[in-house]
């Protein structure tokens, strides 16, 4: 795990359990730009996928990105055009946009983007696909049995992109409340929340995220869940296979 991604996110006081990282307060430091490629330091990073903040402002194009991303909008707003056509995706909406993908942009200052960018898993899409939050949502696995505390879950999720090769996923998921041991993070998520709040606990303490919220649950952590009321959220993952 990015030892420094922690440290900083400790100094902001964004989280006091290690390995979850309060994003809106790591991207506060992020500066203006005019490329959408120069990013901030990322709050995570190995050599599967990173996690990082870009604030672009006036216009720009991409001829073609190197990893697959999904970006959600922190604040202000990016229109995007490519051969799909165009789009605004304002605060708190989120997109896939796959590598190669060439686009042009525009975004007014103050806008601010996380970006999970994923080099090593390639998708088939040839266009941005955003992420749908009214989608309809199917039943899906609770978490194993060994794990929780408590009654099993009843879970729903929609998958608006997947990478060719499984690892990198985007969509949006429910639950009813739950109590999960704590369990060492493989992969890497970052989540959204739609409703509801969710409290993460480790060692060191524990912090909650509500409605609104987005936050990262980095490759090494090892916490609990514990959500109380129902919760939704948008999600990015990387999964090693």
């Amino acid at each position: 795990m990015d030892i420094q991604a922690t440290e900083r996110a400790s100094e902001t006081g964004a989280t006091q359990v290690r390995g979850i990282i309060d994003l809106r307060a790591y991207a506060t430091r992020v500066a203006p730009t005019r490329e959408w490629l120069d990013r901030a330091a990322p709050a995570f990073a190995d050599d599967a996928a990173a996690v990082v903040a870009v604030a672009p402002v006036g216009k720009g194009r991409v001829p073609a990105l190197p990893a697959d991303e999904f970006a959600i909008v922190l604040s202000g707003e990016i229109a995007l055009r490519s051969a799909r056509g165009a789009a605004i995706f304002k605060a708190g909406r989120s997109v896939v946009l796959p590598a190669g993908l060439g686009f042009d942009w525009s975004a007014p200052a103050g806008t601010v983007v996380v970006i999970l960018a994923c080099p090593s898993a390639r998708g088939t899409a040839t266009d941005w696909v955003p992420i749908d939050e009214a989608a309809a949502l199917a039943p899906s696995k609770p978490p194993l049995a060994e794990l929780l505390v408590g009654p099993t879950p009843s879970c729903r999720n929609h998958t608006d992109y997947a990478s060719a090769n499984g690892e990198f996923v985007c969509g949006t998921w429910d639950s009813t409340p739950y109590h999960r041991r704590p369990m060492p993070y493989r992969h890497i998520e970052l989540m959204h929340l739609l409703e509801g709040s969710v409290t993460f606990e480790d060692a060191s303490g524990s912090t909650t995220f509500s409605k609104g919220d987005i936050f990262l649950a980095a490759r090494g952590a090892q916490c609990a869940w514990l959500s109380e009321v129902h919760v939704k959220k948008v999600y990015a993952i990387h999964r090693p296979a």
